[in-house]
């Protein structure tokens, strides 16, 4: 009996020796491992900024081209094969992946191969925006470092045009070819980010032309004007420059007194913020035109000077909404 129990008591401390085992490989497949990698994705994306997003989609695109750009700086030229060979992963319902030269010769196109070897320099979409020349500009702007564009075009496999919104990456490859990798998303959410960039850039506009570059931003081809978005411009007594609504401006218009859904408003409550400011950001109530509900919106707002007249130029969009 003495025997057995013996055995017993170490049979006993094996098996908790094993269940320690077990519990240790568990944690790191649970948390240490998720931990690495998580690591690893964090020092990976680290130069992107994603925090400036809030949609997941908007960062994932961003990811995806990127990874793209790298693979292109590294492999150079010999990284095409790879790509034409994975058409099927690099183009999906949700977003697909482009890569061009400088001159606008498309040199990979997972959504349309047919485009491969064409010059689409001066192609313009439904708006009269010339969609690669906007890349072009986009990758030289400082304030906008992911190369945003905002235009419409094809849907792989469809007829009619889509609004798209994309991002892009300048690549000089080791054989020293200078080309851009762009992707884009069909139907995209407003990012906060995206209007921004456009009215920090036509603010920039404003410093560098004075009055002319009024007629610029107002114009429905330029950059700051896509969907929904339009780029304004007011002075402090509320006298519109460019309109938000209308093409031309409405010199009685008294924007000052425009009043939200409950009553606010966010126009003059903008301004007296922007005593102390350069830019502010305003949340105010509106209907939504398809569910007729009411939507928070958002309005950046910012300071221009033009002549050393102190103007304002904003911009507006919804904000993220949360899961239905």
């Amino acid at each position: 009996m003495a025997v057995l129990e013996w055995r017993y008591q170490y049979f006993l401390r094996d098996m908790n020796k094993l269940i320690r085992s077990f519990q240790m490989i568990a944690f790191s497949i649970f948390f240490v491992l998720p931990f690495i990698f998580i690591s690893g994705c964090e020092s990976r994306y680290g130069d992107l900024d994603l925090s400036v997003y809030q949609y997941r989609d908007t960062k994932d695109l961003v990811k995806f081209v990127y990874d793209a750009s790298q693979r292109l700086k590294k492999d150079g030229l010999k990284s095409l094969e790879y790509f034409r060979n994975n058409r099927n992963i690099l183009f999906t319902s949700d977003r697909y992946l482009y890569i061009y030269d400088m001159n606008g010769v498309n040199i990979y196109h997972a959504g349309m191969p047919d485009l491969e070897g064409k010059n689409l320099w001066d192609l313009t979409d439904k708006n009269g925006k010339k969609a690669v020349q906007m890349i072009i500009s986009a990758l030289a702007d400082k304030n906008n470092p992911h190369a945003w564009v905002h235009y419409s075009w094809w849907e792989p496999g469809k007829f009619y045009p889509v609004p798209k919104s994309s991002c892009h990456f300048k690549v000089t490859t080791p054989e020293g070819k200078v080309l851009f990798v762009g992707g884009g998303l069909n139907y995209p959410h407003e990012e906060k980010e995206f209007i921004r960039i456009i009215v920090d850039d036509a603010a920039q506009l404003i410093k560098d032309k004075g009055e002319p570059a009024l007629s610029e931003i107002a114009g429905p081809a330029s950059q700051y004007n896509f969907r929904d978005v339009k780029v304004f411009a007011f002075t402090s007594s509320g006298k519109l420059l460019i309109s938000p609504v209308m093409n031309d401006s409405l010199t009685e218009f008294k924007l000052l007194d425009c009043v939200d859904e409950m009553g606010h408003k966010p126009f003059a409550k903008a301004l007296n913020e922007l005593k102390n400011k350069n830019a502010v950001w305003e949340v105010f109530l509106a209907k939504n035109r398809y569910q007729r509900i009411l939507v928070k919106k958002s309005l950046y707002l910012r300071k221009a000077y033009i002549a050393g007249q102190e103007i304002y130029v904003g911009a507006i969009t919804d904000l993220p909404q949360p899961p239905g």
